[in-house]
């Protein structure tokens, strides 16, 4: 049986990630704007805390993804958090197109009164240059894609895709700068950690898979309970550990090995994608309460 501990440490700083910082230093002072990319399903985790300190007195946008495996009401109060913190926000399901018409008007939106002062000296016209921030596989290529109505951006369903900086044209007077994701060094708190793990923005091949199932299992029970006993048809009992629902689960997909065991590794590989892909629901895994 895996570990199950609390203090499940999960460290991921490629030698890029050092270099993507520097890069995003020396290209800020260019920027009119900074736009975040964030994981609506986990908006603060998604958060690198570094860009913070890196964008300060820039203004911007934060644009929530994946809204359509987010849970909708957890969704409509972080909207409201952001928006209460001086962000403009834009809700988006990028797969899908959802809310990418809206984002060239609530740049423009945003940058108001500077387009105001330009204009006062004649200077319509002048193009908006927008750096887009986000870490790795939170959407953000597939956002840019779509925004853009073209294919510029690479867009692929694991993390860490896009290497360097790419100028993408929107219109004739905005223009979008992708950067590759970028993570921090060290996730202080361990929740932090595992709910990028779960929702898959660091690799697979550096957890151990049937562990991070267990913990999936573990949080789906407390606050999702419902949604997991009906996709798995498992009766839940108070006592149950993350490992006895994966292997209440495997036996009910009938994942058995030889000897009557639970093949518990290939029901964990099914848990995270199902739950990644949205066929387990709509789950937020946390709420502006959770950090007021």
């Amino acid at each position: 049986m895996p570990e199950t501990q609390h203090d499940m440490n999960i460290q991921w700083y490629p030698g890029h990630m050092t270099k993507t910082r520097r890069m995003i230093q020396s290209q800020l002072k260019n920027m009119d704007a900074v736009c975040e990319i964030l994981d609506a399903r986990i908006p603060v985790s998604s958060r690198n805390p570094d860009v913070e300190e890196l964008t300060a007195g820039k203004p911007r946008l934060i644009v929530l993804n994946r809204i359509d495996i987010a849970d909708t009401a957890a969704t409509r109060a972080w909207t409201a958090y952001f928006r209460e913190k001086g962000f403009a926000v834009l809700e988006a399901n990028a797969k899908e197109g959802q809310g990418t018409a809206r984002f060239a008007a609530a740049v423009r939106d945003l940058l108001a009164e500077k387009l105001a002062a330009y204009a006062e000296k004649g200077q319509t016209g002048r193009t908006l240059r927008v750096m887009i921030l986000g870490i790795p596989n939170v959407g953000k290529s597939t956002f840019i894609n779509k925004v853009a109505k073209r294919k510029t951006a690479k867009a692929e369903d694991r993390p860490g895709v896009t290497r360097s900086q790419q100028w993408v044209p929107v219109d004739r007077t905005l223009e979008l700068m992708d950067t590759p994701g970028m993570l921090w060094p060290k996730f202080d708190d361990p929740m932090v950690g595992l709910h990028l793990a779960f929702t898959g923005a660091v690799r697979d091949e550096i957890l151990d898979t049937e562990t991070l199932a267990c913990r999936l299992m573990e949080f789906l029970a407390q606050r999702y309970p419902q949604a997991l006993a009906e996709r798995y048809k498992v009766e839940i009992a108070p006592e149950d550990s993350g490992y006895d629902l994966l292997i209440k689960a495997g036996r009910r997909r009938g994942f058995m090995i030889r000897g009557g065991e639970v093949d518990t590794e290939r029901m964990a590989k099914i848990l995270l994608d199902e739950f990644r892909g949205g066929k387990l629901g709509r789950f937020t895994l946390e709420l502006p309460e959770d950090i007021r």
